[in-house]
């Protein structure tokens, strides 16, 4: 009988006592072990290159590299590589973020542990997992009449308004007060969900459509 290979996860969160508590539910779980760790998406990808992890449990706001890009990232260099969504947000730029650009799973960080390890051999055995609140914003999108910019979120909303004015995206996350990699993911989600291909054609659909006040 051979033994059992266990799988590989890689955790990746801003807050140690929060990695420290994910390596505690695995440590209990004799098919996984825990081969790293990583406090943003600049540190995850390094890391990912390195140590070639079979699952990743990724947070998505984090400094230096949003969790939405590092998952995009990784997906495009290495494509095997499992990666569940573990966040406190269920907004839905988030869900449909980091699924579009190849999460397999998005999971809140109030998952019980048991629902977490199973995620994690759902996730190796290539089968999703979807919080209730995730599987909602999916629903609800499918459901949606296809109104330009209905599904846009506030903060999307705030940012082309900012579009609009002809802000740059330095400027505009000066206004907002986050990174640039932050209104950079928001402005493709805005482009894509108006079905446009440039900033410009944007602006012409929001004041079209009356997108913005």
């Amino acid at each position: 009988m051979t033994d059992l290979i266990p799988i590989r996860v890689m955790l990746v969160d801003d807050h140690t006592v929060v990695r420290r508590g994910l390596g505690a539910v695995l440590s209990i779980s004799d098919d996984m072990c825990l081969v790293g760790e990583a406090g943003n998406g600049e540190e995850a990808i390094q890391l990912c290159e390195r140590l070639q992890p079979d699952v990743i449990l990724m947070d998505l706001l984090m400094p230096k590299m949003d969790g939405i890009t590092a998952t995009k990232a990784i997906h495009e260099r290495w494509p095997n590589v499992r990666i569940i969504a573990l966040t406190s947000f269920k907004e839905r730029e988030y869900v449909e973020g980091v699924l579009k650009v190849g999460a397999t799973s998005y999971l809140l960080k109030n998952v019980s542990a048991d629902e977490l390890v199973s995620a994690i051999r759902r996730s190796m055995a290539g089968q999703p997992s979807l919080s209730p609140e995730a599987a909602q914003v999916l629903i609800q999108k499918a459901i949606e009449p296809a109104q330009p910019g209905s599904d846009l979120t506030d903060r999307e909303r705030d940012i082309l308004t900012l579009m609009v004015e002809g802000k740059s995206n330095g400027e505009i996350a000066e206004r907002l007060f986050v990174s640039q990699s932050t209104v950079k993911f928001h402005v493709s989600n805005i482009l894509s969900k108006l079905c446009v291909s440039g900033r410009t054609e944007a602006v012409v659909v929001a004041v079209k459509h009356h997108l913005v006040k």
